[in-house]
């Protein structure tokens, strides 16, 4: 069995990691090659381009992207032409993996998408190509087989990886660790894992962890840090660098940058406020584009307002210490309302087994 697997960025990685480890328990002389990061490499993934560090995120940085791409697409389709491969599975990144699953049809190869691109926020036209080039669709969020399913696409919803990973730390080893006093709440700052998104949100977020550390001296921060990425101005804030499910666990309250991070927070029961900046051109873009009425994940799933958003020019240190402020409290009711939320939302994001189910769709497609 010959497989073609892809991922753009960390989190594929991650993921590409766990499919690869489950499609071996069941074919173990199983022929890998393609596109990942170190975690895929070490499960037995011949790479045949690097993969792509750091991705991006908003128009105008993909379009910087684009001679990247250009190149690795080339190098994909010579490698399509020169192997005979029983199926693709690519993770994610739609921006490029839609040119990707068009160059396996025309090569042949049956295609297993795993994370479905978010057609459902913005660029819905897509369906057409993702239906013409994909055989089956993995998805990761509840309401999304369904979205798919009414637009002709083969959609399986498989669970949320998330929920396959081993237990974290406790929280009290992580408070011995960082040396907190018993009662002394604790800031967790996410601020991105790209430098680009840290550049935007970071000088927000210190700030406003600084607001409230003056009016509660007992305050500790810590932030969930990345290589690479600078935090200037982090004076008596602690940074661990990647660390961010320790992060998540430790804290008491987050300020999250929108993505995958919230889902963290759920799993760890953390209350939280979601930020997000991007490029002003690609934000007017967005503006546009995507027409929901929610934009963190959390938000959508609940399908109510749960924890508060702030884009864009709202993301200030003062509208965030406002928003953080009765969080910081646990028995308020703030607090209890966002936990009580996420018990609702963790039970929707399916049981443990994503990487078995996604391993057991690109079987089916081979057999």
């Amino acid at each position: 069995m010959r497989v073609f697997m892809s991922a753009g960025e960390a989190s594929g990685d991650a993921h590409g990691a766990s499919v690869i480890e489950a499609l071996r328990s069941r074919v173990p002389d199983l022929t890998i090659e393609g596109i990942g990061g170190p975690r895929m490499v070490a499960a037995g993934l011949t790479a045949i381009e690097p993969m792509e560090s750091p991705s991006v995120v908003g128009l105008v940085e993909a379009i910087r992207s684009v001679p990247v791409h250009v190149r690795a697409l080339k190098t994909i389709e010579r490698v399509f032409r020169r192997h005979s491969h029983d199926v693709a599975v690519l993770i994610d990144y739609p921006g490029f993996h839609l040119k990707v699953a068009a160059a396996a049809r025309r090569a042949g190869v049956p295609v297993l998408y795993y994370i479905a691109p978010q057609l459902w926020a913005w660029g819905a036209w897509r369906a057409k190509a993702l239906r013409r080039n994909v055989r089956s669709l993995a998805v990761v969020l509840p309401f999304e087989e369904q979205f798919f399913r009414m637009r002709g696409i083969a959609a399986e919803f498989v669970g949320h990886p998330l929920l396959d990973r081993p237990p974290g730390r406790t929280r009290q080893s992580l408070r011995n660790e960082l040396h907190a006093a018993a009662q002394a709440p604790v800031l967790g700052l996410f601020p991105g894992s790209r430098p680009q998104e840290v550049a935007r949100l970071w000088p927000a977020f210190r700030d406003a962890a600084n607001m409230l550390r003056f009016e509660l001296p007992g305050l500790q921060t810590v932030v969930a840090g990345v290589m690479g990425a600078s935090y200037a101005g982090c004076s008596g804030f602690e940074i661990w660098e990647d660390r961010a499910r320790d992060v998540m666990i430790l804290a008491d309250v987050a300020v999250c940058k929108s993505g995958t991070t919230t889902l963290e927070a759920v799993l760890a029961g953390t209350p939280m406020v979601v930020a997000y900046r991007m490029h002003g051109v690609s934000y007017a873009v967005a503006r546009r584009a995507v027409k929901l009425s929610h934009v963190s994940l959390v938000n959508l799933l609940a399908a109510r307002s749960v924890v508060t958003e702030l884009l864009q020019h709202d993301v200030t240190a003062e509208n965030l210490a406002d928003a953080l402020r009765p969080l910081l409290d646990p028995a308020s009711p703030a607090a209890s309302d966002q936990r009580r939320a996420f018990e609702e939302i963790r039970d929707s994001l399916g049981t443990p087994g994503a990487s078995r189910r996604v391993a057991q769709m690109a079987c089916r497609l081979v057999a």
